[in-house]
């Protein structure tokens, strides 16, 4: 099911959906529904490996750079 909805871009991208849309025979619709589901994919992805790296100790900035100015790498 699609639903109609208004969105803004900038005058260069909205050129450069365009430009791709005539170079893969998609229309702008279709290529913003994909770029929108790949980010959403990207981001599934990533949590799942945060998931399993929950146990993982952690390390603050500032302890992690406090480290490396001790061991002269800083």
């Amino acid at each position: 099911m699609s639903v109609r909805t208004t969105v803004s871009f900038d005058e260069d991208m909205l050129k450069l959906l365009k430009l791709k849309a005539v170079e893969t025979s998609k229309s702008v619709s279709s290529l913003v529904n994909e770029l929108v589901a790949d980010a959403f994919r990207e981001d599934h992805e990533d949590l799942k490996v945060f998931e399993t790296r929950k146990e993982e100790e952690t390390i603050s900035l500032e302890s992690f750079m406090k480290e490396l100015e001790a061991d002269g790498k800083l």
